[in-house]
């Protein structure tokens, strides 16, 4: 598979759908690799590097923190951080003037439009957006702005696929759409929704392809069977048996203990 480029994504838009997964792990960035997945998602607390080295051909976008930063070039410093560990793009959480002075720097940066799970005070909790023409044109206002400030695409989530369909229409930037229909460039999607390994609310635009959570518990109870057999080898004296130990030959073992004996 081909490492995409910006200017890649950018001359696929409205051509074909781009599909984008948030990994975990870099275990699950390689799988969307070997799965043909062309672009995946990660952020804090994740290793760049190592999930560049597991998945070297995907497009690599990091999500920085949402956390207050005493001024932009320090936010401006850890993205230069993840871009030169490895990552192709950031997503950023914070408002325009950080965007354009990522954008700036020719730094490629995500926006963020519809639900925003950090901003959800703002829309009275976990609800869809622009449900209402109203709130549809605002939706709209804010893509454009990301677009003005500079930012290579949006993350649409959770609006009408009526609303991110005209989005896309009118933009020149990408639209990855989770929760927005089929008429964005892409389609994204959390590892863990699609693994069925989600701990918390799975929200109505998921789609579980597998059960892993119940094989992780079954292969937990699993370990902690392993785990008393070998205590009770140990206490029973089963473990180790010759063929876990090294062995000396007679000779070579009574000139070490010649060596102790004149040692006193």
């Amino acid at each position: 598979m081909k490492r995409m480029t910006v200017k890649d994504l950018h001359e696929i838009k409205k051509q074909r759908s781009l599909i984008q997964l948030y990994a975990d792990t870099p275990e699950q960035a390689a799988a969307c690799e070997a799965a043909g997945i062309e672009m995946v998602m990660t952020s804090e607390g994740n290793d760049v590097a190592a999930f560049r080295k597991a998945a070297p051909n995907v497009f690599l976008s990091y999500g920085l923190p949402y956390r207050t930063h005493s001024n932009i070039s320090d936010f401006m410093r850890e993205a230069y951080d993840v871009i030169n560990a490895g990552a192709d793009a950031v997503y950023s959480p914070q408002g325009f003037s950080y965007v354009k002075a990522l954008a700036d720097e020719f730094i490629p940066v995500w926006g963020h439009v519809g639900f925003v799970p950090h901003r959800k005070t703002w829309y009275g909790g976990f609800r869809a957006q622009a449900k209402t023409g109203i709130d549809a044109l605002k939706i709209y206002e804010l893509a454009m702005r990301y677009q003005d400030a500079g930012a290579v695409g949006i993350e649409v989530e959770i609006i009408p696929a009526k609303i991110a369909a005209e989005l896309t229409k009118r933009l020149d930037i990408l639209t990855m759409g989770m929760g927005a229909g089929t008429g964005c460039d892409g389609q994204y999607l959390f590892a863990t929704d699609i693994l069925g390994t989600n701990t918390g609310h799975i929200p109505r635009h998921a789609k579980v392809y597998r059960d892993h959570k119940s094989e992780y518990e079954r292969l937990y109870q699993d370990s902690i069977v392993a785990f008393k057999e070998f205590r009770a080898d140990v206490e029973s004296g089963a473990y180790p048996e010759d063929g876990h130990m090294l062995n000396i030959k007679d000779d070579e073992f009574q000139i070490f203990m010649d060596g102790l004996s004149d040692k006193g």
